[in-house]
């Protein structure tokens, strides 16, 4: 195939004539002995390198011809000198309102704040800073180079990614082969590094166009991945329960990142945002980069992966069966007159300060944002106080959004996929007022501890399971007596002592949803398999519910 010829636009009020390319001189060294004479003022020795290279270079010596220019062809990018693009008129503002996506690069002698704020403001893809004193051929090698990149980015990004995928495929087998053939299979580090690998590469494969045939081996790869974590957490969860080679666990989120942070005299904004997943907190976290140095940990969540037992064993610092036998009047059971059942989040929080003998001054703060009201009052109440010692935050927006998915016709069509739910959480995070919220936080030097309670699973698999007692609600986990499934489906809990869940005294077991089932009755089946399949649901064990990011935000 031929290689595409890129059209350059070069306006710039220096030009007067352009010689000959390079190489289509008869005396070469001459050539180059005139190129090493030449100073940036004039831009003749580039744009005679370019065309060497292969690009199709039209000249305009004015803004007026450079915009006539524009206007009449078609380009794939705009060279500007900054002293051409600055005077009487602004020349960056003429391109973008000829041009609003065309890439430009500003060629310019001097780093000034002027030119990164004009560079800013008009989206400029590169600037070029072209010193008198370099050596005129390395230079021009230098802006063909960069040039060359702006233009190339994405084409060369598809086709190298398929490559760079399978060496990374190859290597990390390699290494699980070697892990394997030593006896050892891996710990709870390895499993987050797991996790957070393919996350990055979900981020990577969402920019790309034509590869299809890679997102298919990569959901495999997920797959099989979660298909031996659930294994693996099946061996090993409970041993962490009594300590044993534990990674942070729910309980542990408070102790471990936000009592440091107290106990060091800050002020601290705590932050559980409900439903959120790793991949979610990636597509935010670069809005936060200007505002924060940002420190990120991982914790798993406890089992099941639900509201009722991660949150409230975040803020209780307590497993579920240590919070029902210690406060039972806080430990909430769903039924038909409980509203919520995480509502006494803010008196087990101020619990578990006290456990820890430390007070806090001012009193501890709590609020819950259900809607764009809630974001209202939250950000008066915070712009109206002095200082706060700890404010805990709870932002059910996501868990909401989660559940409402299957039901909303409408949210089907705009989280069509995972690659859709990420893009829709960046867009709703930079336009809320939580992000608002944040700023001032920032501003105040008030620093933020954000994490999760449990994330989501996209279920594309049904499995019946069944109970001689009424189950409660979950697709991804279950409550019951007698329940059973098919054991590649679902991990049945007979001994809930065991894993500190309540129900010993209720002969009480429960049955976890590995991979990516999700529990139907037997009865009617097919049409509630029909309902929920491709719904988005927690509860259950895999990478995307377990292993959770926590956040460290110091302003700036």
């Amino acid at each position: 195939m031929e290689e595409r010829i890129w059209r350059i636009l070069w306006i710039d009020n220096q030009i007067t004539d352009v010689a000959r390319p390079i190489g289509q001189s008869e005396d070469a060294s001459l050539e180059k002995e005139s190129l090493e004479k030449e100073k940036y003022i004039t831009p003749k020795p580039y744009v005679r390198f370019l065309e060497f290279k292969g690009y199709d270079v039209s000249l305009a010596n004015t803004s007026s011809e450079g915009i006539a220019l524009l206007k009449d062809e078609t380009y794939h990018a705009v060279v500007l000198n900054h002293e051409a693009a600055m005077p009487e008129q602004n020349l960056l503002a003429y391109v973008r309102k000829t041009d609003a996506h065309i890439p430009i690069f500003l060629l310019t002698d001097e780093d000034e704040h002027e030119v990164m704020q004009q560079a800013s403001l008009y989206d400029v893809g590169y600037i070029f800073i072209m010193s008198e004193n370099a050596q005129i051929e390395i230079s021009s090698r230098q802006l063909a180079s960069s040039l060359a990149f702006l233009l190339k980015k994405q084409s060369v990004r598809e086709a190298y990614t398929p490559q760079a995928y399978v060496q990374n495929f190859n290597r990390v087998n390699i290494s699980d082969s070697e892990t394997q053939r030593s006896g050892f299979d891996g710990d709870w580090q390895d499993w987050i590094d797991t996790y957070v690998r393919l996350v990055e590469w979900d981020l990577q494969l969402d920019s790309l166009y034509n590869v299809d045939d890679l997102k298919t081996v990569h959901e495999t790869e997920r797959r099989e991945a979660n298909a031996g974590f659930a294994d693996y957490v099946q061996k090993n969860y409970r041993p962490w329960l009594v300590g044993k080679a534990s990674p942070t666990l729910s309980v542990d989120v408070v102790y471990r990142y936000v009592i440091p942070e107290i106990q060091a005299g800050k002020q601290v904004l705590f932050v559980v945002m409900d439903c959120m997943r790793l991949d979610h907190w990636l597509k935010i976290e670069p809005l936060l980069y200007p505002l924060f140095d940002i420190k990120r940990d991982y914790y798993y969540s406890i089992l099941p992966t639900a509201t009722r037992y991660a949150r409230n064993a975040i803020f209780s610092g307590l497993f579920p069966l240590e919070l029902a036998e210690r406060y039972p009047d806080l430990y909430a059971e769903p039924d038909n007159t409980h509203t919520s059942i995480n509502r006494h989040e803010k008196q087990l929080l101020r619990l578990q300060f006290e456990r820890h003998g430390i007070p806090l001054k001012p009193p501890l703060h709590y609020f819950k944002i259900f809607d764009v009201r809630g974001e209202l009052q939250y950000l008066h109440w915070l712009n109206i106080t002095d200082r706060v010692s700890l404010t805990a935050l709870v932002v059910d927006f996501l868990d909401m959004l989660t559940h409402s998915r299957y039901e909303v016709d409408l949210l089907r069509q705009l989280i069509s996929d995972e690659a859709a739910f990420r893009s829709l959480v960046h867009a709703w995070f930079h336009h809320s007022r939580l992000y608002e919220i944040f700023r001032i936080a920032a501003a105040r030097g008030i620093t933020i501890i954000l994490t999760s309670d449990h994330g989501s699973l996209l279920c594309q698999n049904a499995a019946k399971v069944s109970s001689q007692a009424e189950l409660t609600t979950g697709l991804r986990f279950k409550e019951g007596r007698n329940i059973s499934c098919a054991p590649d489906a679902g991990w049945i809990i007979d001994d809930p002592k065991a894993y500190c869940l309540p129900g010993e005294s209720t002969r009480k077991n429960y049955v976890l949803a590995k991979e990516d089932y999700y529990f139907v009755y037997d009865r009617q089946f097919n049409v509630y398999k029909e309902i929920f399949q491709g719904s988005f649901q927690h509860g259950g064990v895999s990478l995307e519910e377990m292993i959770l990011p926590c956040v460290v935000l110091e302003p700036r």
